[in-house]
């Protein structure tokens, strides 16, 4: 890394260490969700009770019930149908990736463009996880799916440290370089807050190291070969 990479990667660290550096919080809509799924009491009912409060998200997951992953011999048409369909832990997987776009947003037109390129990338990734999941492994597809999602949700706090830090957005190589440093390890800790499931909490990290060296295929092995 360049110097001036360097000593903003150690600025950043320094603050995760310190629990200075503000992390993303997870969306609202997805921790309800996910509050339901995880309630061995809860059914259907419920879920479809706490997503039809949001429009947007009812309506996008419809979609993914309708696309080639999943489709069936019927079109789903609501909402009901389509988490019959999807079960609870996959919805929940779901709406919690789906409800995660809205945080890769920013107000300067550089950061949100490299915000947006970063959530199409993990959408892209997640794809993939998702295929390779169903036809090489015996992993759940839906972890699989939410694995290729967060893969680089290290990189939101960077890109927001850099909107408020013009030496990183003066030279894009500089911004680069800190990302691929540090991006890994501030992921972990992301997924570790929000009490992710163990076995996702090291996909940031344990995705990007090649020459890692686990005894059986995990999610961040898909992640890598996505």
């Amino acid at each position: 890394m360049t110097s001036v990479a360097e000593q903003v990667a150690k600025e950043i660290v320094s603050a995760i260490d310190k629990d200075e550096l503000v992390l993303p919080t997870m969306p609202e809509m997805a921790l309800k969700v996910r509050e339901v799924a995880e309630d061995p009491d809860a059914g259907i009912a419920d879920i479809n009770a706490v997503i039809s409060n949001d429009a947007a998200l009812t309506a996008r997951i419809i979609k993914v019930a309708n696309s080639p992953l999943f489709r069936g011999a019927r079109e789903i048409e609501d909402l009901s149908m389509a988490l019959s369909r999807l079960g609870m832990q996959t919805t929940a997987n779901l709406a919690t990736g789906l409800a995660m776009e809205q945080m890769f947003q920013a107000t300067s037109d550089f950061i949100d463009k490299r915000m947006r390129d970063v959530w199409a990338r993990s959408s892209e990734i997640a794809g993939i996880c998702h295929v390779l999941c169903r036809h090489y492994t015996k992993l759940r597809p839906d972890q699989a799916t939410l694995a290729g999602l967060v893969s680089n949700i290290g990189v939101l706090p960077i890109l927001s440290y850099a909107e408020d830090n013009s030496q990183l957005l003066g030279n894009s190589m500089t911004l680069d370089s800190v990302i691929d440093e540090i991006h890994p390890a501030i992921g972990k800790k992301i997924l570790t807050t929000w009490e992710f499931p163990t076995e996702l909490r090291n996909v940031p990290e344990d995705a990007w190291n090649f020459e890692r060296e686990a005894p059986k295929a995990d999610y961040a092995d898909l992640v890598t070969v996505a």
